[in-house]
Protein backbone atom coordinates (compact mmCIF):
# COMPACT_ATOMS: atom_id res chain seq x y z
CA UNK A 1 0.00 0.00 0.00
CA UNK A 2 1.16 3.28 -0.57
CA UNK A 3 2.16 5.43 1.88
CA UNK A 4 -0.46 8.27 1.38
CA UNK A 5 -3.37 5.50 1.15
CA UNK A 6 -2.03 4.64 4.46
CA UNK A 7 -2.36 7.94 5.85
CA UNK A 8 -5.43 8.33 4.67
CA UNK A 9 -6.73 5.40 5.75
CA UNK A 10 -5.52 5.61 9.25
CA UNK A 11 -5.50 9.47 10.17
CA UNK A 12 -6.80 11.79 7.45
CA UNK A 13 -10.16 9.92 7.03
CA UNK A 14 -10.80 10.50 10.99
CA UNK A 15 -9.20 13.97 11.03
CA UNK A 16 -11.85 15.09 7.82
CA UNK A 17 -14.44 13.46 9.77
CA UNK A 18 -14.22 16.15 12.41
CA UNK A 19 -13.63 18.72 11.09
CA UNK A 20 -16.34 19.08 8.47
CA UNK A 21 -18.50 17.61 11.09
CA UNK A 22 -20.18 14.71 9.24
CA UNK A 23 -21.71 12.17 10.77
CA UNK A 24 -20.96 9.10 8.96
CA UNK A 25 -17.38 7.99 7.82
CA UNK A 26 -18.34 6.97 4.36
CA UNK A 27 -19.36 10.88 3.49
CA UNK A 28 -15.45 12.04 4.16
CA UNK A 29 -14.40 13.15 0.78
CA UNK A 30 -11.89 11.10 -0.85
CA UNK A 31 -9.69 11.16 -4.08
CA UNK A 32 -11.47 9.37 -7.27
CA UNK A 33 -8.94 10.02 -10.21
CA UNK A 34 -6.02 12.40 -10.98
CA UNK A 35 -5.94 12.85 -15.13
CA UNK A 36 -2.59 14.34 -16.91
CA UNK A 37 -2.66 16.13 -20.01
CA UNK A 38 0.29 17.58 -22.39
CA UNK A 39 -1.01 19.37 -25.51
CA UNK A 40 1.86 19.73 -28.11
CA UNK A 41 0.74 21.96 -30.50
CA UNK A 42 3.82 21.42 -32.30
CA UNK A 43 3.18 17.99 -32.92
CA UNK A 44 1.18 18.42 -36.00
CA UNK A 45 4.20 19.43 -37.81
CA UNK A 46 7.15 17.23 -36.19
CA UNK A 47 5.37 13.48 -35.14
CA UNK A 48 8.61 13.02 -32.63
CA UNK A 49 7.61 15.50 -30.50
CA UNK A 50 4.88 13.27 -29.73
CA UNK A 51 6.46 9.82 -29.57
CA UNK A 52 8.86 12.05 -26.75
CA UNK A 53 5.95 13.44 -24.90
CA UNK A 54 4.46 10.24 -24.43
CA UNK A 55 7.22 8.44 -23.16
CA UNK A 56 8.19 11.19 -20.65
CA UNK A 57 4.18 11.07 -19.71
CA UNK A 58 4.60 7.25 -19.22
CA UNK A 59 7.62 7.99 -16.90
CA UNK A 60 5.82 10.18 -14.84
CA UNK A 61 2.80 8.66 -14.29
CA UNK A 62 4.71 4.96 -13.88
CA UNK A 63 1.33 4.16 -16.29
CA UNK A 64 0.85 3.88 -20.06
CA UNK A 65 -0.10 6.95 -21.52
CA UNK A 66 -2.43 7.42 -24.74
CA UNK A 67 -1.82 9.97 -27.70
CA UNK A 68 -5.12 12.53 -28.38
CA UNK A 69 -6.43 12.84 -31.86
CA UNK A 70 -8.21 16.08 -32.74
CA UNK A 71 -12.01 15.72 -33.17
CA UNK A 72 -12.34 17.74 -36.53
CA UNK A 73 -10.59 19.88 -39.37
CA UNK A 74 -9.74 23.49 -38.39
CA UNK A 75 -8.47 24.75 -41.70
CA UNK A 76 -6.64 28.03 -40.11
CA UNK A 77 -4.11 26.39 -37.79
CA UNK A 78 -3.65 23.62 -40.22
CA UNK A 79 -5.24 20.90 -38.50
CA UNK A 80 -6.58 17.82 -39.80
CA UNK A 81 -9.19 15.13 -38.71
CA UNK A 82 -7.55 12.60 -36.46
CA UNK A 83 -4.18 13.90 -36.34
CA UNK A 84 -2.16 13.41 -33.18
CA UNK A 85 -2.05 16.65 -30.95
CA UNK A 86 -1.24 15.98 -27.23
CA UNK A 87 -1.19 12.32 -24.63
CA UNK A 88 -3.04 11.95 -21.57
CA UNK A 89 -3.23 9.80 -18.74
CA UNK A 90 -5.53 9.16 -16.24
CA UNK A 91 -4.67 7.36 -12.76
CA UNK A 92 -6.70 5.62 -10.04
CA UNK A 93 -5.60 3.99 -6.90
CA UNK A 94 -2.59 2.78 -5.73
CA UNK A 95 -0.44 4.65 -8.84
CA UNK A 96 -2.64 7.83 -8.08
CA UNK A 97 -1.48 8.11 -4.45
CA UNK A 98 1.54 7.36 -5.36
CA UNK A 99 2.23 10.37 -8.07
CA UNK A 100 0.32 12.32 -5.81
CA UNK A 101 2.63 11.77 -3.28
CA UNK A 102 5.49 12.85 -5.52
CA UNK A 103 4.06 15.42 -6.71
CA UNK A 104 3.50 16.97 -3.18
CA UNK A 105 6.69 16.17 -1.95
CA UNK A 106 9.39 15.97 -4.84
CA UNK A 107 8.02 18.00 -7.88
CA UNK A 108 6.33 20.96 -6.51
CA UNK A 109 9.35 22.57 -4.47
CA UNK A 110 11.55 22.29 -8.12
CA UNK A 111 9.22 24.57 -9.27
CA UNK A 112 10.76 27.85 -9.68
CA UNK A 113 9.41 30.71 -8.32
CA UNK A 114 6.90 28.87 -6.10
CA UNK A 115 4.43 31.03 -3.76
CA UNK A 116 2.23 28.35 -3.31
CA UNK A 117 -1.13 26.86 -5.21
CA UNK A 118 -3.98 28.60 -6.02
CA UNK A 119 -6.95 28.13 -4.25
CA UNK A 120 -9.40 29.72 -6.83
CA UNK A 121 -8.65 26.75 -9.30
CA UNK A 122 -11.67 24.91 -7.93
CA UNK A 123 -14.51 24.31 -10.20
CA UNK A 124 -17.10 24.57 -7.62
CA UNK A 125 -17.81 20.41 -7.15
CA UNK A 126 -14.49 19.96 -5.34
CA UNK A 127 -12.19 18.93 -8.68
CA UNK A 128 -8.73 20.86 -8.81
CA UNK A 129 -6.41 22.07 -11.65
CA UNK A 130 -3.37 23.21 -12.47
CA UNK A 131 -0.67 24.03 -14.84
CA UNK A 132 3.02 23.19 -14.90
CA UNK A 133 5.11 25.36 -17.36
CA UNK A 134 7.76 22.37 -17.30
CA UNK A 135 7.57 19.52 -17.31
CA UNK A 136 11.36 18.66 -16.36
CA UNK A 137 10.52 19.42 -12.13
CA UNK A 138 9.84 15.62 -11.77
CA UNK A 139 13.39 13.70 -11.01
CA UNK A 140 12.15 10.69 -13.38
CA UNK A 141 12.85 12.97 -16.59
CA UNK A 142 16.53 13.27 -17.66
CA UNK A 143 16.87 16.79 -18.24
CA UNK A 144 19.71 16.02 -21.04
CA UNK A 145 17.04 13.66 -23.08
CA UNK A 146 14.60 16.47 -23.47
CA UNK A 147 13.74 18.01 -26.73
CA UNK A 148 11.29 20.48 -25.86
CA UNK A 149 10.15 21.47 -22.32
CA UNK A 150 6.20 21.23 -22.42
CA UNK A 151 3.97 22.62 -20.06
CA UNK A 152 1.81 19.86 -18.61
CA UNK A 153 -2.36 19.96 -16.82
CA UNK A 154 -3.33 18.43 -13.87
CA UNK A 155 -7.09 17.74 -12.58
CA UNK A 156 -7.54 15.85 -9.43
CA UNK A 157 -10.98 14.96 -9.34
CA UNK A 158 -12.88 14.63 -5.63
CA UNK A 159 -15.97 12.96 -4.03
CA UNK A 160 -16.38 16.35 -1.76
CA UNK A 161 -19.42 17.81 -2.57
CA UNK A 162 -18.45 21.71 -2.71
CA UNK A 163 -14.97 23.58 -2.60
CA UNK A 164 -14.14 23.94 1.20
CA UNK A 165 -14.39 20.06 1.22
CA UNK A 166 -12.01 19.65 -1.06
CA UNK A 167 -9.45 22.28 0.01
CA UNK A 168 -9.63 20.37 3.40
CA UNK A 169 -8.78 17.19 1.57
CA UNK A 170 -5.96 18.63 -0.36
CA UNK A 171 -4.80 20.60 2.94
CA UNK A 172 -4.73 17.28 4.52
CA UNK A 173 -2.26 15.53 1.82
CA UNK A 174 0.00 19.07 2.08
CA UNK A 175 -0.84 20.51 -1.05
CA UNK A 176 0.51 24.14 -0.32
CA UNK A 177 -2.43 26.57 -1.40
CA UNK A 178 -0.80 30.16 -0.86
CA UNK A 179 -4.52 32.10 -0.11
CA UNK A 180 -7.53 30.70 1.81
CA UNK A 181 -10.40 32.86 -0.17
CA UNK A 182 -12.13 30.27 -2.71
CA UNK A 183 -14.57 32.28 -5.25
Amino acid sequence: MSRLLEQYNKKIKQDLKSKLGLENIFEVPKIKKIILNMGIGEGKDDSKLIDKALEDLTLISGQKAVKTKSKKAISGFKIREGMPLGVKVTLRNKIMYEFLDRLVNIAIPRIRDFRGLNSTSFDGNGNFSMGIKEHVIFPEINFDKVIKTTGMDITICTSAKNNDEAIELLKSFNMPFKNKQIN
